[in-house]
């Protein structure tokens, strides 16, 4: 599934072709992806300015006046913006034709995305109740400690709570925690404040570096110009059970928390 890195980039890719763009016409090709698409999408949208590509988690909102549209990638879902006339194959579920005569194209093989509607001044459900951006100053170190006092969940899984944080998955939570070098299924509240500032210094290097390689190609992401991320080329623990640890030598233990699939050096993590 997209990460927050592969959102970002897919948000990077689209959005200089979409501000300040006006939407000539909406073409649904099915009804609905993972949920029914509302009618608002195809009664509101064409016509509209695009006024701003927002990233939210792991959400897009195509901002419009009277309000945004709101994309999730789901599991192998990718935005293309593409010239307007090239024809859609199979999987090509959803055009946003826009004024320069290029088309933004939703494909979604597994239909586990989906295309929503936001009114303008508010909040919608699927958003309502996130935790901070990882990349902004309000996540921190002391936050995290704050937050975990008392919780006797894996710290793992406390990273991994879109309540907690947003946008931090299965993938970038492993290689954070090995960076700072915490066993995955310590207990969070049992980490100090130390440990803590070093969790969130690694989840913030770990994204904005994979922000700038594209992202991680693990099964079906491609960015929006169709090239794979780079990323998964440097990944230290996820993937690699089994393998010795680059750091250590010790083989890369692998075991689950929450049903996910968890990988970690008995060496290098505590």
């Amino acid at each position: 599934m997209p990460e927050l890195p592969e959102v970002e980039t897919t948000r990077r890719g689209i959005a200089p072709h979409l501000e300040g763009r006006k939407i000539a016409g909406v073409t649904l090709r099915r009804p609905d992806l993972r949920w029914p698409i509302p009618p608002e999408i195809r009664r509101l949208l064409p016509g509209q300015r695009l006024l701003a590509v927002r990233r939210r988690a792991k959400y897009l909102l195509l901002d419009t006046e009277p309000g945004a549209a709101l994309v999730h990638l789901g599991m192998s879902g990718v935005l293309r913006v593409l010239p307007g006339r090239t024809p859609p194959a199979a999987h090509d579920h959803v055009d946003i034709r826009l004024d320069s005569g290029r088309v933004l194209r939703f494909t979604d093989p597994r239909r586990f995305g989906c295309l929503l509607w936001q009114p303008a001044g508010e909040t919608h459900e699927l958003l309502a109740g996130l935790g901070p951006e990882p990349l902004s100053d309000a996540f921190d170190g002391d936050y995290l400690f704050e937050l975990s006092r008392g919780r006797k969940a894996p710290v793992k899984t406390f990273l991994m709570d879109q309540a907690v944080v947003v946008g931090v998955g299965n993938i970038y939570a492993a290689e954070s925690l090995f960076e700072a070098g915490i066993a995955p299924h310590r207990a969070a509240g049992s980490i100090s404040r130390e440990r803590y500032a070093r969790l969130a210094a690694a989840v913030k290097r770990i994204l904005g570096h994979a922000i700038t390689r594209g992202g991680t190609t693990l099964r079906d992401f491609l960015s929006p110009d169709g090239l794979p991320g780079y990323f998964e080329q440097e990944l230290r623990v996820y993937g690699r059970e089994g393998e010795p640890c680059l750091v250590c030598g010790r083989k890369i233990r692998e075991s689950r928390l929450g049903g996910r699939a968890t990988a970690w050096c008995g060496g290098c993590q505590r």
